[in-house]
């Protein structure tokens, strides 16, 4: 009896052990990124800059447009180009209503998913220099364009990617959606993050800006044709074939409402969840189980010692000084720190739609 107890000590510790080793890490991860991390600030657009085109593919988001592009297009860009990519919603009309010069999709290839293909027409359309991929749930605030382009210069880079900052976020949404921001700021270091490791490289559809030369190299999104998360997967192929990526905060520049809640938080997390972690369901697997225990864990049994109860107070501390990082600092933004013994169950039904080979998303059904 003696035995079967001290083992199961000693397994408890090594657990505890591991868990709050795991939040240090994370700490110290977002420790320096909160001091190293790029944050765009608002910037007029600096005389003599390259010719920009602001590239915004759309399928049924008539919804947002009247609330994001009248932003985008005083930015001041040479060009702002929205592609109707099938919508059944009036998105082309809106946008051309708004003041855009709209572009009619053509009919998705085979061997194409999506979103890729409606960016390759909008960047073969394209007269910049420089490329900015936007999604049409993107706000685009006063300076904007100005902190990117002077961002994209002054890293030197040929491709600058943006976390928009989370905004007018419903309940159902703070569930998942901020976890984006969690994932990047707390797992990935920043100096780590521009070395020329290809598989150190993370990035963001939501804002991609791109120098002409280094997308045209790579044949634009026909490299990644077929790649649900294409963001990541071009700037790690752009890396591996010398070009150089950075990333940036949105802070008070760059906004998004992504999801507008629960559902679609599921929906939108099950289709990228296999391809964030390195196409291995069994890493995703091992990885949801392995944060049920860090955060769900801690509560579900009685704390035996004080080391238990700092393993629950840093798995509350962490969204919260996530969410100040990146300059959401609301009381209900603060609060959303409550919600980390809850996260690994309300992200299982997310993992239970990357489980199937095939993902609907925007009315079409693609293999993975």
């Amino acid at each position: 009896m003696r035995n079967r107890r001290g083992r199961s000590s000693s397994l408890a510790d090594v657990y505890l052990g591991a868990a709050l080793g795991f939040l240090a890490l994370k700490g110290a991860t977002l420790l320096l990124n909160a001091g190293v991390f790029p944050r765009l600030r608002p910037q007029a657009v600096p005389p003599h800059s390259p010719r920009v085109s602001i590239l915004i593919p759309a399928r049924d988001e008539a919804h947002n447009l009247p609330l994001t592009l009248p932003g985008v297009l005083a930015q001041g860009a040479d060009e702002v180009l929205v592609l109707d990519d099938g919508s059944c919603d009036g998105t082309g009309e809106v946008a051309r209503n708004l003041g855009a010069r709209v572009l009619m999709g053509r009919p998705l290839p085979p061997g194409w998913f999506g979103k890729p293909w409606a960016c390759q027409q909008l960047g073969e359309a394209a007269n910049g220099d420089v490329l900015i991929f936007t999604d049409a749930d993107v706000r685009w605030y006063p300076g904007a364009l100005g902190a990117v382009l002077h961002e994209l210069a002054a890293r030197e880079a040929d491709l600058l990617t943006v976390l928009p900052r989370p905004e007018d976020l419903t309940p159902g949404a703070r569930l998942l959606t901020p976890l984006v921001d969690a994932v990047v700021l707390c797992l990935l270091p920043y100096p780590l993050l521009q070395t020329r490791w290809p598989l150190a490289t993370t990035a963001n559809g939501q804002v991609m800006a791109f120098r002409r030369e280094a997308y045209a190299a790579r044949g634009g999104h026909a490299c990644v044709r077929a790649e649900m998360l294409e963001d990541t997967v071009f700037a790690r192929r752009l890396k591996a074939r010398g070009g150089r990526v950075t990333q940036a905060l949105g802070q008070a520049c760059v906004g998004v409402r992504m999801y507008g809640g629960y559902r679609e938080s599921v929906a939108g997390f099950g289709k990228n969840a296999v391809g964030v972690h390195l196409n291995s369901r069994a890493l995703m697997v091992t990885l949801g189980l392995w944060h049920g225990a860090v955060y769900t864990l801690p509560w579900l049994i009685p704390a035996r010692s004080s080391a238990w109860q700092v393993l629950r107070l840093a798995g509350l501390l962490e969204r919260a000084l996530v969410n100040l990082v990146t300059g959401r600092r609301t009381p209900a933004d603060l609060a959303e720190g409550l919600l980390g013994p809850l996260t690994p169950l309300f992200a299982l039904p997310a993992y239970r739609l990357a489980l199937r080979r095939r993902v609907a998303w925007k009315g079409r059904e693609y293999t993975q």
